[in-house]
């Protein structure tokens, strides 16, 4: 198991977000993690990530705990982070904002390295000495995703990688993330659109209220009517 997430209590201020959350992400597989706004998702996220640590439930990372340590050291461990915000740099380049997601003295056996990213993405080799804010969403996005590759994630945490975004640049997204994961990344998505998570995995848990009310693959969910109407549908 790559990741297990166990019972988890995760708390802001007095608000009890969390509520016994579990998962599991095995290596070299897509999850995905479903619900409507405010229901806990990007809260699992970033409770994995050391940024809102949970106050009960255990947390462990190739065998290690990490529930609670500092979000650099999850870094440091093998875990990047896709943050719905983006957070590029705008102010600099794009290859300025690649050089930041170098992770010091990493050693793997195939590092990914400005010229590898740009093979993959061949949008932002055509915009490498532009500036990050001057780019347009999907190509912020890719920044985004570009950048927490060249810190050599095994585990690579998305936060709604295709919210606000064309059609178009939605399947762009999709495809990109789905050849990262054919290049060794085990991926946990969390997404509110069905059919972009059913486009990337098989395996999918859907929230509700901080507690996970639904888990199993995409083609049992597609056959729950109860739970897409009652967890997922507007």
């Amino acid at each position: 198991m790559l990741c297990k997430v166990d019972e988890i209590h995760t708390f802001l201020g007095k608000s009890h977000i969390l509520n016994g959350v579990s998962l599991e992400i095995k290596k070299g597989e897509i999850i995905a993690l479903l619900g409507r706004n405010g229901v806990g998702k990007s809260t699992t996220m970033k409770s994995i990530m050391g940024l809102t640590p949970p106050q009960k439930g255990s947390i462990q990372f190739k065998g290690e705990e990490i529930a609670g340590l500092r979000p650099y050291k999850v870094c440091r461990m093998g875990i990047g982070y896709v943050p719905e915000e983006r957070r590029i740099f705008s102010n600099l380049t794009v290859r300025q904002n690649l050089l930041i997601g170098i992770k010091p003295k990493q050693q793997v056996a195939e590092p990914w390295s400005i010229e590898k990213v740009y093979n993959f993405f061949p949008q932002l080799a055509k915009r490498d000495r532009q500036k990050g804010g001057y780019l347009s969403g999907g190509e912020q996005q890719m920044l985004t995703v570009a950048r927490t590759l060249m810190g050599n994630p095994e585990l690579i945490l998305a936060d709604e990688p295709t919210e606000g975004l064309s059609p178009i640049l939605v399947r762009a997204i999709i495809q990109i993330l789905r050849q990262t994961n054919d290049q060794g990344h085990s991926i946990f998505i969390v997404a509110q659109a069905l059919d972009v998570a059913l486009s990337l995995t098989s395996k999918v848990y859907v929230m509700s209220k901080g507690e996970i009310v639904f888990r199993g693959t995409g083609a049992q969910l597609e056959a729950d009517g109860e739970i897409r109407s009652k967890y997922l549908e507007v």
